[in-house]
């Protein structure tokens, strides 16, 4: 059962295609992630590059935090669909992606 009070973290990882990877760059910076966190229900966005060795594309992880797994809920029933055919039209063929969805149950800062 999630307690309430932990912070959810629903991550995309992405592959793109090495002939797209700043294209993309710059549209997730200048406005896919920006449309997402208007939709009001994220705290915050990290994209990160993930260094490993890979043929033909870039790794990508895009972690989005949420306040509970009631705003995440809503994000999938109201915002979630149109913005991801948005992502999958544009770069079409050139990605792979898949998502996973983590609840935050301990952090400690130094």
């Amino acid at each position: 059962m999630t307690n309430n009070n932990n912070m959810i973290l629903y991550n995309i990882t992405i592959n793109i295609d090495s002939n797209v990877a700043n294209v993309w760059l710059d549209y997730m910076k200048t406005r896919h992630i920006s449309d997402v966190l208007k939709t009001g229900l994220f705290i915050e966005c990290k994209l990160c590059r993930i260094h490993a060795e890979e043929d033909g594309g870039h790794s990508y992880s895009i972690q989005y935090f949420l306040k509970s797994l009631e705003d995440y809920n809503l994000y999938q029933k109201n915002f979630a669909e149109k913005l991801q055919i948005e992502h999958a039209e544009k770069f079409k063929g050139k990605f792979a992606a898949f998502r996973t969805l983590l609840e935050v149950i301990y952090e400690e800062e130094a």
